[in-house]
């Protein structure tokens, strides 16, 4: 029996307030260690360890365990029309926003003679991973190859874990040939996530790392990243989260199910309500009471749903700042003044705004990214982009009389700092001009 209570923001003293914003903690005793030992596993011991592997975690052999591209083109042939054109369709836009986000090579002249430059470089190998479970992530397909694809990446290696039939479910496949991906692997979990950051045989040594996960391709994704040797990754992730902001303007109905929408991710996925408007808190509570037993995912929600929050607080001020200090992975604007609110956001991943943008077209077609900093990293990362896929790096170039004009602050500076060697690769050149 599901159970709801509404929390009235002024009456908490900032202690409960802190509380009440809290992220669920589910820590699995011996997750880092035992991810460890897997990544460990496969570093020594290449295919034949992701092989073991496989069978001893998913319990199956993949077959195939490198999709080739016959194997995407028989896909595609018995593929559902209109998946098909739902993926054309949200492919569009979301190249058309990606395209825009797009870094571009830049020079300026900073003193006369000076030059500076940015340039944009694609990133290669890259490696994808696909989440696998209860139904195939066709979207996070296209959130991540897509760019990669923009940015101008060559090799694509894409990991997806084996269905109890060891095979990669074939709507992931689809999208994997419509996107441009080119090589696609049978392997999940901590032993995916290590083959592409070290290498295998098989599967190219990635330079960084995209994609969600559960809690151990989250943890080997946090352990490769830290080495060295291992690779790059595209942010921290912890479970889905959204965070409504409403008023009595707002259709019950509609705020029910964007909240369901998260809560049915996973049982760690946490939603909050917040509004001014007590009426709305319990209408949308007995939506709540309605739905969430009907859903397919019940049982899921029965869980995620303990961890929900409905908070009252006395204006729409607050339910900014409160935003603003909990950062959420994606946040909902579904006011008379979502606009004007809009502009006073500070951190969130993702911003859905007015009554007709529910969160679910930026998870699937809106064009803006689904791969989000979550946990409360928006406060310092920001939604997946082009610009991921890519390494930023400057070039200078100076004149003699441009070298006459800055050296000297140069030799200031490194002077002060104690880096004679540093004053002296300027001082010298200056004094051989004469």
């Amino acid at each position: 029996m599901l159970e709801f209570n509404i929390l009235d923001w002024s009456n908490l003293d900032q202690d409960q307030q802190e509380k009440l914003l809290e992220r669920p903690v589910f820590n699995e005793p011996g997750l880092a260690a035992s991810v460890a030992a897997i990544v460990n596993r496969v570093r020594e011991g290449g295919d034949a360890a992701l092989a073991e592997l496989t069978l001893e975690l998913d319990r199956t052999t993949p077959d195939p365990f490198e999709y080739g591209q016959k194997e995407l083109e028989n896909a595609s042939r018995w593929a559902d029309p209109g998946l098909i054109d739902a993926i054309s369709d949200a492919s569009q836009r979301i190249r058309t926003f990606h395209s825009a986000d797009k870094p571009r090579d830049n020079s300026v002249e900073t003193a006369p003679g000076l030059t500076c430059e940015v340039r944009y470089q694609a990133l290669s190998p890259v490696g994808l991973y696909i989440p696998g479970g209860s139904a195939p992530l066709v979207s996070t397909v296209l959130m991540l190859a897509i760019p990669a694809v923009l940015a101008g990446c060559e090799d694509i290696v894409m990991c997806s874990p084996p269905g109890k039939n060891g095979r990669i479910a074939d709507e992931v496949l689809v999208a994997a040939r419509l996107c441009g991906v080119t090589r696609l692997f049978c392997a999940g979990g901590a032993q995916a996530i290590a083959a592409m950051a070290y290498g295998t045989e098989t599967i190219p040594r990635c330079a960084k790392i995209f994609g969600p996960g559960n809690a151990w391709v989250t943890e080997a994704k946090q352990q490769v990243s830290q080495d060295p040797a291992g690779a790059a990754i595209d942010m921290p992730a912890g479970p889905s989260e959204v965070l409504v902001v409403a008023d009595d303007t707002a259709n019950p109905e509609f705020i029910a199910w964007d909240l369901l929408s998260q809560a049915e991710h996973g049982p760690d996925s946490q939603v909050v309500l917040v509004t001014d408007s007590p009426e709305l808190a319990h209408n949308v509570i007995r939506q709540l009471e309605v739905l969430a037993p009907q859903s397919p995912r019940a049982s899921i929600l029965e869980k995620s749903l303990v961890e929900s929050r409905i908070i009252l607080v006395d204006d729409m001020e607050c339910a900014i700042g409160l935003s603003n200090h909990y950062a959420p992975e994606h946040l909902i604007l579904n006011t008379a003044d979502a606009g004007g609110l809009a502009g006073r956001v500070k951190n969130a991943g993702s911003v859905f705004i007015g009554p007709w943008t529910p969160e679910s077209l930026g998870d699937y077609c809106s064009g803006t990214n689904h791969v989000l900093p979550t946990y409360g990293w928006a406060r310092s990362h920001g939604a997946l982009g082009t610009g991921d896929f890519m390494r930023r790096m400057t070039l200078q170039q100076a004149s003699p009389a441009a070298l006459r004009h800055v050296g000297p602050a140069a030799e200031k500076l490194a002077e002060v700092e104690g880096l004679d060697a540093h004053r002296m690769a300027v001082r010298a050149r200056l004094d051989s001009q004469g």
